[in-house]
């Protein structure tokens, strides 16, 4: 099986459930999507339903290539549509992959679904696929979202100067962060544990 294939599966712990994205997700994750702050720093702008329908589409289609695992997130306190995550620029031949195009609705935010998603995620990534590496990147401007990298164990590794284009016009520095497979083990561990500090979230 690819990684792909590996990725597309059913994650849960009691907090979070993660499931590859369907097309009658839709309607849940546009009632809170429509929030100009989730994509303050994002690539893509979510402005009206039009912007919303055009993203929606592209994660299927990048599902149904195996370019992206997308996934839906069920926040199990609620039992509501919480956001989306998704396994992305895969490069199984190199043993690494990214975690993004990372997004919560509002009231999710600061209450723990992102760093279950994300350990979850971390969790698939290296005791299932075997990953050597699992990376984020962001904005150098999102200070909420680099906060939360660190708290879930990542290592700020550099910025990569003028990465890419961003909705406003700006040219944006993207701060890299990643995990490696020796240092996962003790990342579960600190994660399992709890939180030491309060974790906040912003889109990636």
């Amino acid at each position: 099986m690819t990684w792909a294939e590996i990725g597309a599966a059913r994650l849960e712990n009691e907090h979070v459930v993660l499931r590859p994205v369907r097309p009658q997700d839709r309607e849940a994750l546009r009632a809170i999507a429509l929030d100009e702050r989730i994509w303050r720093y994002f690539v893509m702008r979510i402005d009206d339903d039009a912007d919303f329908d055009a993203f929606f589409d592209l994660g299927l289609r990048d599902q149904e290539t195996g370019t992206r695992v997308v996934y839906f997130i069920e926040d199990k306190r609620t039992g509501a549509a919480a956001g989306s995550m998704s396994f992305c620029n895969i490069m199984e031949k190199d043993g690494r992959l990214e975690i993004g195009w990372s997004w919560l609705g509002i009231d999710t935010q600061g209450k723990g679904v992102n760093r279950w998603a994300k350990f979850l995620m971390m969790r698939h990534a290296f005791e299932e696929m075997k990953a050597e590496r699992v990376e984020f990147k962001t904005d150098k401007l999102n200070v909420q979202a680099r906060h939360a990298l660190v708290n879930i164990g990542a290592r700020e590794e550099g910025t990569l100067r003028s990465f890419n284009p961003m909705p406003d016009g700006r040219r944006r520095d993207a701060v890299y962060y990643s995990v490696l497979a020796a240092e996962w083990p003790e990342v579960k561990a600190q994660l399992l544990a709890g939180p030491k500090v309060a974790l906040t979230w912003a889109a990636t």
